[in-house]
Parts: structure tokens; C-alpha cells; sequence
């Protein structure tokens, strides 16, 4: 026996203790001479995307014991981005990621489990189980729980967001309130991972991407009996690979990084895996930037444009071929030798992959645009970094310039829409929600939305410290670093001053003398923070900035 376990559970003396536990829920010898292999499920009942979990895991279960292995099941925490929204639930989200990975350290380093079957499915869980991956370096593979059906409404396919925009229709006087409540009633038709390419659904594409989930097994819908057998054989396969001693850093390489970030360059990404692949590289010890997204951006065409973009949500994606055919059709731009959980390569993995909508995925010669829908800009109000979504931007409006409004919170620009305070040709500033100030840097999903629904998003730019949902769009600069909390310019900025956001030569910058940029830095007072007790503020003091992925050190 050469896997960990065995070295205490197998010795006839120091395992007893160990093996008298096991047998007080049922565990017996047979289970003792083979590989103990974690189940992690962050199963609830109150985030859809990890609803059907509980079920998947028991396929996970039949296949570690069809193949020789002893299954161990235990949970974790898994929040829903779209419950938290708009509320102060929100600023919990972000930071829930790294007690996800830490709790998954302390269960399996504390029992000496030998392999992992991480389930996940929504924004923060997937980079959450992907980090303890990496941190553990013990052999790994994700499964998850799939994406939702799409609702329908007024004959045409609608996603979850269509809510918020409804409430900014019904609060401007564009639709009834019966509309508004049917459009409610109609957006979720089944549990799953919302059905556009928000961050969750990115974040499972690019743990396939990554080489860490089985072949095809990223899209496959909620409720489709092929995501029972794609659990199944992730249970068989875990077995395999203790054998084998494949491990997480064994296939998250500097290769495999690239990869991932390709893919999401193809599929139009959330701007939000830019942060989560900065704290995975981190977990695996591999060198890697924000920096080096640009040059990945700018080479790698968007082949996909799915939901919201367009009215293709993550079923047709499905349909279409879903990442094997997005990563076959850019096969010439990947690392196609990069190892994966199958043990074989990416591009033996892909040989079979064909498009099969292409109204859904572009071949190659004829993308959606030449270049990748992220983008990352500086300038002197981003002196490190900020991210912009390209993609999600109307072309006329990659270069804006207009007066600051200045919100030193989410709640305070909500009141402002509402209020009918916003403009056309506006620069929103929301300041002091980034990973420190916020803390945890909240989304701006429903500002933005409701800016939708008032048929001002493209009209307006909305530059923040805090993030956005993969599902926004309309102008927006977000994870703006240094934030405000630390002194970044974003601190002083004025109502009534000129901002300039240039997409095409990556900058964002402040139109204000630097003497006067300097005298206000200088008389600047950080202000008190937000939140004095409890997970959030242990997190205030130890999270990095969002340029160097919001890790904690």
C-alpha cells in the first residue's frame, strides 16, 4: 500500500484507535485496505447551483467503491452570489473562497485522506476547491453540479439577471408590475448554475480547461442523466490516480494556466476569473501575473458569445460542443502536451471535439472579434491595475470621457438611480469596496443591471475598486488597484472632475493636474473602517489587493 492512509490506519498498533472510530459508523476491514477518498460537497439548500449535489455525490460514492476506494464524505460552505446581492451579504462572498480551501485543508490534512472528489459549482466554490487543490497537491478532480435550464418569457430565452433588469424597468416606468412578477416567476426553471456565462459557469469551464474535471463534463446541464455518469466516473477515476500518484500540480502548470486563460478569452468570460486564476496559480506555486493576461487576451479570438452577450445560454453552449469544441477549434494556440486527470493530454483529450451549432461557436477564421473579451488597464487611477470586459462595452464607447459622481458605496449609487440622479455621459466612481475597504470587494451586479433597465448602461461608464458579475454589461472598469481603502487615486477623486477610460490603449486616468493629485493624496484620512468585527474584519487586514488575486498571506 503506497498511499497515505495506510500508514497509520494499515499499522496493526497505531491504527486502532483511528480504525475503532470508523467502525463506530460502519467502516470495516475491507474498507481499511484500500485508499480513503474524500468526498467534499458544498451541497445546501439555499444556492441552487449546489442543490443537486447531494444526489451527485452518491454517484461519486458507487464509483470510489466500484473501483477499490473508500469513500469519506464531509461539506463545506457554498454561498450564492445572486442571494447575497444587493445587501450586506455580499460582502461575505469573496472571502467565503479562502474558508472554502481552508476548511478542505483541515478536514483532509487532519484525517490523512489520501484523494479528493471536490463538488462545486458557483462563483466563489469552484476557485475555492481548485485552491485546496493546489495547496494540498493530493491527487484531485472537480465535479460539478451543471448549469440551470433557461426561463422563458414573452417567447424568447431569459436568464436570472432578467430580475434586475425588470426592477429597473418597472422602477422607470417601462413595464407593468404584473410583467415585472411574471419575469420574476419565469427566470429559474430548475436549480444549477445561472444560465449565462457568469462566473460560475466560467470558473467550471476553466477547471476543465485547467485539466482538473473529466473531458466534456463542465456544461453538461443540471438535470441530465450524463452528469450522473460523468460523477460516476470521476469517482472511478480518483481511485486511479491515488495509484498512480497523478497530482493537482502535476497538470496545474504554468501550460495549463495558459490554457485555462484562453479559454476563457474564447468564451467571453467573467472578468472575475482574472482574480481566481491569480489565487490558483498562487496555490500551485506557479509564476503568474495580471500582467500576463494581456498578452493572452490580445492573441486569443472570442469564438463564443454567449448569455448575456447573446440569447444563447449555457444549454445551447452544451448543444454546441462546449469546451472540448472551443478547445479543439483553439487547439493552435494551446499547450495541447499539458496533462489532465484522464492521465492523458489535453489534445488527446480533444481529438473527437467537433463544432456542432456554429451559430453558437465561431470557427476560428471567422470570430466574434480578433481578441479576447478582457482586458486589463492602467493609468493614474489604476497605477497597478484595473479590468475592463471589452466584450460587454459598446464599440462607439471604448473611449469615453465625461464628470465624475462620486459614491462612496453601492447603497449610496443604488439611491442615486433610483433618485434619477444618474446621466448620460456620466463616470460613476464606487469607492471603498474593494477587498480592504469593502470589505470584500462586492459586486456591482445590481447597480449595473439597474442601469439596464433605466437604458443608461451603455451611456454611462461605472469605475469601481470593487468587481463585477460575469453577467454585467454596459461600461465598466472594475478591480481598480491600489483600492481606495489603501490611498489609491480612486480616493480623491471629485465630483465634477474629468475622467478618461481609453479601451484600445488600456488606460484609465484622472484629468486633474499632478500637483493637485498630489496635494489631495497627501491630505487624504483613510476612513474607519466599515466593519469592526467578526471574519470580515481578520479578512480586512490580511487580503492583498485584487491585482494580486485578493489572496490572503
Amino acid at each position: 500500500m503506497t498511499w497515505r492512509s495506510a500508514s497509520f490506519i494499515g499499522d496493526p498498533d497505531k491504527g486502532a484507535l483511528a480504525r475503532g472510530l470508523y467502525r463506530s459508523m460502519g467502516y470495516n476491514d475491507e474498507n481499511f485496505k484500500k485508499p480513503f477518498i474524500a468526498i467534499v460537497n458544498t451541497w445546501n439548500d439555499i444556492c441552487p447551483g449546489q442543490y443537486n449535489l447531494k444526489r451527485i455525490a452518491g454517484y461519486v460514492r458507487a464509483g470510489i467503491e466500484e473501483n477499490g476506494g473508500t469513500p469519506c464524505e464531509f461539506g463545506t460552505i457554498g454561498g450564492c452570489d445572486g442571494i447575497a446581492q444587493g445587501h450586506d451579504g455580499m460582502h461575505y462572498i469573496l472571502p467565503s473562497r479562502e474558508i472554502i480551501a481552508a476548511s478542505i485543508e483541515i478536514m483532509v490534512q487532519a484525517h490523512m485522506l489520501d484523494g479528493m472528489v471536490l463538488l462545486g459549482s458557483c462563483d466563489k466554490i469552484v476557485p475555492g476547491i481548485l485552491m485546496a487543490a493546489a495547496r494540498l497537491n493530493l491527487p484531485a478532480i472537480v465535479v460539478n453540479g451543471g448549469p440551470m435550464y433557461p426561463g422563458h418569457h414573452n417567447g424568447k430565452d431569459i436568464d436570472v439577471n432578467e430580475t434586475a433588469v425588470y426592477a429597473g424597468k418597472y422602477r422607470s416606468g417601462q413595464c407593468s408590475r404584473e410583467e415585472f412578477e411574471t419575469v420574476e416567476r419565469e427566470a429559474c426553471p430548475t436549480p444549477g448554475s445561472c444560465q449565462m456565462i457568469g462566473t460560475a459557469n466560467t470558473m467550471s469551464c476553466l477547471a476543465e480547461g485547467l485539466g482538473m474535471s473529466l473531458t466534456g463534463s463542465a456544461m453538461i446541464p443540471t438535470v441530465d442523466k450524463k452528469r450522473m455518469d460523468i460523477a460516476r466516473q470521476s469517482g472511478r477515476r480518483i481511485v486511479d490516480m491515488v495509484k498512480e500518484g497523478l497530482r493537482p500540480r502535476d497538470i496545474i502548470t504554468r501550460k495549463s494556466i495558459e490554457n485555462a486563460v484562453r479559454l476563457g478569452m474564447a468564451i467571453g468570460g467573467s472578468t472575475n476569473l482574472i482574480m481566481h486564476i491569480l489565487a490558483i496559480a498562487h496555490e500551485a506555486k506557479v509564476p503568474f501575473t495580471i500582467d500576463d493576461y494581456e498578452e493572452l487576451s490580445r492573441t486569443t479570438p472570442q469564438i463564443a458569445r454567449l448569455m448575456t452577450a447573446s440569447q444563447y445560454d449555457m444549454v445551447d453552449f452544451y448543444e454546441a460542443g462546449a469546451v472540448p469544441a472551443v478547445m479543439h477549434e483553439i487547439l493552435s494556440l494551446l499547450h495541447g502536451d499539458a496533462l489532465t486527470v484522464t492521465g492523458r493530454t489535453m489534445k488527446e483529450n480533444l481529438q473527437d471535439a467537433r463544432i456542432l451549432r456554429p451559430e453558437v461557436i465561431h470557427p476560428l477564421e471567422n470570430p466574434f472579434r480578433p481578441d479576447g473579451g478582457l482586458a486589463i488597464i492602467k493609468g493614474n487611477l489604476a497605477p497597478l491595475s484595473g479590468v475592463c470586459k471589452p466584450a460587454a462595452i459598446p464599440v462607439e464607447h471604448h473611449t469615453f470621457e465625461g464628470p465624475a459622481k462620486v459614491y462612496d458605496s453601492e447603497e449610496e449609487l443604488t439611491q442615486a438611480i433610483y433618485d434619477n440622479k444618474i446621466e448620460k455621459g456620466d463616470i460613476i466612481v464606487v469607492r471603498y469596496e474593494g477587498p480592504k475597504g469593502g470589505p470584500g470587494m462586492r459586486e456591482m451586479f445590481t447597480p449595473l443591471e439597474l442601469l439596464l433597465g433605466y437604458g443608461l448602461a451603455e451611456d454611462v461608464f461605472l469605475i469601481t475598486d470593487g468587481r463585477f458579475s460575469g453577467s454585467n454589461k454596459g461600461g465598466f472598469v472594475g478591480h481598480i488597484s491600489p483600492e481606495a481603502a489603501e490611498g489609491g487615486p480612486l480616493a480623491i477623486v471629485e465630483d465634477g472632475d474629468r475622467i478618461r477610460i481609453d479601451i484600445p490603449n488600456r488606460r484609465l486616468d484622472l484629468l486633474v493636474s499632478p500637483e493637485e493629485i498630489d496635494k489631495r493624496l497627501k491630505n487624504w484620512q483613510a476612513p474607519e473602517p466599515k466593519i469592526k468585527e467578526g471574519y470580515l474584519s481578520i479578512y480586512a487586514r490580511l487580503v492583498k489587493s485584487a491585482h494580486y488575486g485578493a489572496i490572503i498571506e
